[in-house]
């Protein structure tokens, strides 16, 4: 019997770390699949001994104006359909350099003052995927999907313009098209650019959302899976022994580690002035209370930038550097990628570390299923880079209204109280940790490990109704 064949699209490098570096295609392949990988990435899966079809073509300049204008008319409309103004601080401010950016930014504002309302977003799904039949991108996609026959195309991540063309050409020829949404607080942000014939969401809270902000999706077209990207910490072939991972990364066997978690300069522009703080306490803890600490720094993989400098120099002696694996492929951040080193990085960095700082990152996730504590910077440093940034801005986001209690990390609201929260934090496993997994679970469907298991067990459900 002909094995079904798959197309798992990868529309950018996201979808690397969740489906070609864990188990999820020697999974898919057991069950009888056919996996290719159709790969508009620059990374090479051919390495990874997986067969890949390179995806190339661009989508249309007017379908980028469109998506800009959907994904602003959607916040407007949230905004409106739940009254909270939230959703205002999603919106990123438009680039007005030089005349062409202008007439852009124009036409964007325009279309989203025409298309309003649930009537008016309809309208723009349909232009996005009108405008894009018009375009030779979907013409080759279309080409490729008839050689090919697929019998089933599952798109990594629903963000990326350049996945209407193959999803649309997929649905034009009869084939079922999906996507999987890739991260816990995408869906408030207005992030859903395609529009697939199916769903695979991490939970039963996020199946609800999705039914909320997107009305017209119908409950037997969604998935609740859970996402690979944690599976990893379940596999024991990835884990070190504390000798070799302080030998690799020049640790000091006398030491016990805290990890630093940065972020990206948007999200966090005061990281540099946080990890000075953290610094000075765990210096302060090191001579007072006769602790022997240091600090792992794993800064945020897109961020190359020299911010840090002028603190990893001044603390050379308690921070080290631990840089993820992610190769530079290009100039744009969205050619930096992932690799399965960093997966094996990742792992032992939580196992060989005793809690995590950082501000209001998913880690708080993956250190809780190492039963690692983490701790929430909560507070505006006295320099500020950015006048308009704060924190208050960033726990308001949606996504932070999962936490079932507000308890399940360590907040520190001030640099003053990093030293006895961290050293509490470091005496006994806290209660934090406990509610932390509990958050956990609300957010991502459990057993985390079965993740792979869970989605294909979906897309058979869908390809046998299919056929």
């Amino acid at each position: 019997m002909k094995p079904k064949k798959i197309f798992i699209l990868l529309p950018d490098g996201v979808g690397l770390r969740n489906f070609a570096f864990t188990s999820f295609v020697e999974i898919g392949e057991q069950m009888g699949w056919e996996v290719v990988f159709w790969n508009q990435t620059p990374f090479d899966l051919t390495e990874l001994g997986y067969k890949e079809i390179k995806l190339k073509g661009k989508p249309r300049a007017f379908t980028d104006l469109l998506k800009r204008a959907k994904i602003s008319a959607e916040l407007d409309h949230f905004e409106e359909k739940f009254d909270d103004p939230v959703y205002q601080t999603y919106k990123f401010p438009a680039g007005n350099k030089n005349i062409k950016s202008k007439i852009k930014n124009a036409v964007v504002t325009q279309l989203t003052k025409t298309y309003r309302g649930e009537k008016g977003l309809e309208k723009l799904r349909s232009k996005l995927k009108d405008s894009e039949r018009k375009s030779p991108f979907y013409k080759q996609c279309r080409e490729v999907l008839k050689r090919e026959k697929p019998d089933f195309i599952f798109c990594t991540n629903q963000r990326p313009v350049n996945a209407i063309a193959p999803l649309t050409a997929g649905q034009d020829l009869g084939i079922p098209t999906s996507t999987f949404i890739f991260s816990w607080d995408n869906l408030p942000k207005a992030t859903m650019v395609i529009e697939p014939d199916f769903y695979f969401v991490w939970s039963e809270y996020m199946k609800e959302e999705l039914l909320n902000y997107y009305p017209f999706v119908k409950k037997d077209q969604i998935f609740i899976t859970g996402s690979p990207q944690f599976e990893p910490h379940f596999n024991l072939k990835l884990r070190e022994t504390r000798e070799q991972f302080f030998e690799e990364n020049n640790l000091d066997p006398t030491k016990e580690y805290i990890c630093f978690s940065g972020d990206d300069s948007t999200t966090s522009p005061d990281d540099p002035q946080y990890l000075n703080d953290l610094a000075k306490a765990v210096k302060k803890l090191n001579k007072s209370k006769d602790y022997n600490l240091g600090i792992i720094f794993r800064r945020c993989p897109v961020d190359f930038s020299n911010r840090y400098d002028r603190t990893l120099e001044t603390y050379k002696d308690l921070i080290v550097p631990v840089a993820p694996r992610w190769k530079k492929l290009g100039d744009q951040w969205n050619t930096i990628l992932p690799t399965k080193e960093d997966l094996q990085l990742q792992v032992n960095t939580i196992i060989h570390s005793k809690a995590v700082i950082n501000l209001g990152s998913s880690m708080v996730f993956d250190f809780a299923i190492l039963e690692k504590p983490c701790l929430f910077l909560h507070y505006d440093v006295e320099n500020k880079q950015d006048e308009n940034w704060g924190v208050e801005k960033i726990y308001n986001f949606v996504h932070f209204r999962s936490m079932p209690t507000g308890k399940e990390v360590i907040w520190l609201r001030s640099k003053e109280e990093i030293e006895s929260k961290l050293e509490a934090a470091l005496k006994e496993a806290p209660a934090e940790v406990q509610r932390a997994k509990t958050w956990f679970n609300k957010i991502n469907q459990t057993p985390a490990e079965k993740a792979s298991e869970r989605i294909w067990e979906g897309i058979d459900k869908i390809t046998e109704k299919s056929t």
